[in-house]
């Protein structure tokens, strides 16, 4: 541990800030800190120390979806590091009556030393929301309302999902060894069939916006027309030619798993359909919403063969490939009559998604620890 905590110690991160927003907007050395922190928080809770950083405060989370794995991450993570929970229902405060974005915001925020949000529902508010609240937090700080500045992490919107990324980063360092070991390593982001439709674009988009830094091949596959947000996209392209890997992208499910070291199968909505939604709800229109869910389905039901099947796995690496997946999975004859996985593939690596999974609570108190703390540097030192 004192190891870990040194070399914490050595990467610069004195420009790391109070928000944790995109994964893309973190330096290598900044991300590596969140992992061996993480890392660092999990060894001392498997020996039963205490990581209490914090004598007193608030994590305030806010949810405007549904989340289980997220949700439960966030509040043990604040347990562990001493702050309280309280989540904000958005119905049961002033924001129906008028409150502006800026004003609960702050209000909010006076005791507060961590908000996470997760806003996936409308694309192009989700992450212009956060920055929203970052700024009028900031600006609080910067006039005196408010003693501490609240670190402001992204628990999922509309372009990425971090912490399950970053969690992603954390399983894929302990199977191959350390983060050196993924260069050259093949992951196949694939689109897998749904019986359900508007599925955020975050997750795959966190995958190749995050795991093209570390030189992996990095395969993007999914059926002509179920394209990601083009400028994601792109970025990915640049950093993979940046790190020395790959990015590729194919209309086949056969060719993304062949010879893939790791294959994360997981459904998501096209982006034109993303922003038709979008619409959609903004305006209200019920009509309109039942209209797209149906010839969305009837879409979706072109590329049942779209599924993570055993006979698929076999065109991996040896036939071992690593099975990803954010949970929970679609998973063909169990919770659905056909999804994105068979049971008995997802059944042979339950283990390892619940432990994929298990990174995120440690993941997100590494972010509160180093964005809430006015010198994380230091509390380290109580750590030792």
């Amino acid at each position: 541990m004192k190891a870990l905590i040194n070399k914490i110690k050595a990467l610069d991160l004195n420009n790391y800030g109070h928000d944790f927003l995109l994964t893309w907007d973190k330096t290598q050395e900044e991300l590596e800190a969140t992992i061996l922190l993480a890392e660092l928080l999990r060894e001392r809770h498997r020996l039963d120390k205490p990581n209490l950083v914090f004598d007193s405060g608030l994590a305030v989370s806010i949810f405007r979806d549904n989340s289980t794995r997220t949700r439960f991450s966030f509040a043990s993570a604040a347990n562990a590091l001493g702050l309280a929970v309280s989540d904000m229902d958005e119905e049961k405060s002033q924001v129906s009556h008028g409150e502006t974005v800026r004003e609960t915001a702050n209000m909010i925020s006076f005791m507060t030393r961590v908000i996470g949000i997760r806003d996936d529902m409308y694309l192009g508010e989700g992450h212009s929301y956060m920055k929203e609240v970052s700024s009028a937090v900031q600006t609080g700080f910067e006039e005196g309302v408010l003693h501490n500045r609240p670190g402001l992490i992204n628990l999922q919107c509309d372009i990425d999902h971090p912490t399950q990324s970053m969690s992603d980063l954390a399983m894929l360092k302990n199977h191959f060894g350390s983060l050196e070991n993924l260069k050259g390593k093949k992951i196949a982001m694939s689109w897998a069939y749904s019986p359900s439709y508007g599925k955020p674009l975050s997750v795959p988009q966190g995958i190749i916006g995050l795991l093209t830094r570390y030189g992996m091949d990095v395969t993007l596959a999914h059926p002509e027309g179920y394209n990601l947000i083009p400028d994601v996209v792109h970025l990915a392209d640049k950093q993979a030619q940046i790190a020395g890997g790959s990015f590729q992208m194919t209309h086949s499910m056969d060719e993304a798993f062949a010879d893939a070291d790791i294959v994360y199968p997981k459904s998501w909505a096209p982006f034109h359909v993303m922003e038709e939604r979008t619409s959609l709800l903004k305006q209200g229109n019920q009509a309109g919403l039942k209209e797209l869910e149906k010839s969305c389905l009837a879409n979706n039901a072109k590329f049942t063969g779209w599924e993570c099947t055993e006979e698929k796995m076999q065109r991996t690496r040896d036939g071992k490939a690593l099975y990803m997946h954010c949970l929970p999975a679609d998973i063909s004859g169990v919770s659905c009559k056909q999804g994105e996985v068979s049971a008995s593939v997802f059944d042979r690596y339950r283990k390892d998604t619940y432990l994929e999974a298990s990174y995120k609570p440690f993941i997100i108190a590494a972010m509160m620890f180093l964005t809430g703390l006015k010198d994380p540097m230091a509390a380290l030192d109580h750590l030792t």
